[in-house]
């Protein structure tokens, strides 16, 4: 579960970094190549979310992650299908949504049975996407280029973000120990080999 769950970060953050860059290179980037950019971005990250919550064993993190997912989707939908979209109506669009997304994600670390470091990278993630949104909220008519330079340096920060966590995770870093029944079984067949080792070993005859 450790691993998928890697894999899924990595690739989102991945998709986060190449997002925030195109975002931030693209001279003079219009609303409807802004939204899609948004779209592309909600969409993989759902993807990930309900990759996420079909790999967690807990009831918690599971609603965490369908919500997530299903606020993404509903997300990217709505920015593509909305007639003649503004600067503002996309500001205020993507801002509640790194709201609600943020608050979501901050209550899915604490649901979590991950390690207080994995708890805590989580939950950032979640402080960082409230961030951007309040950021976005106050200034709803910065227009299409400040707007994507925002939305490009939050997805290079949460992408960042997203892919040390999954290097950590995938490297075993962030990964909680053995369970106790796992143990109890290890020590178990410890203690029978080294029974059966102290039988197989010849006894010498006294003298």
């Amino acid at each position: 579960m450790v691993r998928s769950t890697s894999t899924s970060m990595l690739v989102r953050g991945t998709v986060a970094v190449i997002l925030g860059i195109f975002a931030i290179a693209w001279p003079h980037i219009t609303i409807a190549a802004l939204v899609v950019v948004f779209a592309v971005y909600v969409f993989c990250d759902a993807f990930g979310q309900f990759h996420r919550a079909f790999a967690s064993d807990r009831a918690g993190p599971v609603a965490g992650h369908v919500l997530l997912g299903l606020l993404d989707i509903t997300a990217g939908i709505v920015a593509l299908v909305w007639p003649g979209i503004t600067a503002f109506v996309l500001a205020i669009w993507i801002a509640a949504w790194a709201v609600v997304t943020g608050v979501v994600e901050i209550g899915s670390a604490v649901a979590s049975h991950g390690t207080g470091g994995l708890r805590l990278s989580l939950g950032l993630l979640g402080v960082a996407s409230i961030l951007f949104g309040i950021v976005v909220f106050a200034h709803p008519y910065a227009g299409a280029l400040t707007l994507a330079l925002l939305f490009g340096l939050f997805l290079l920060v949460y992408g960042v973000n997203l892919l040390v966590t999954g290097s950590r995770m995938h490297r075993g870093d962030l990964a909680g120990g053995r369970p106790a029944v796992g143990a109890a079984g290890w020590s178990g067949a410890g203690r029978r080999a080294d029974a059966t080792q102290r039988a197989d070993r010849p006894t010498s005859s006294p003298r």
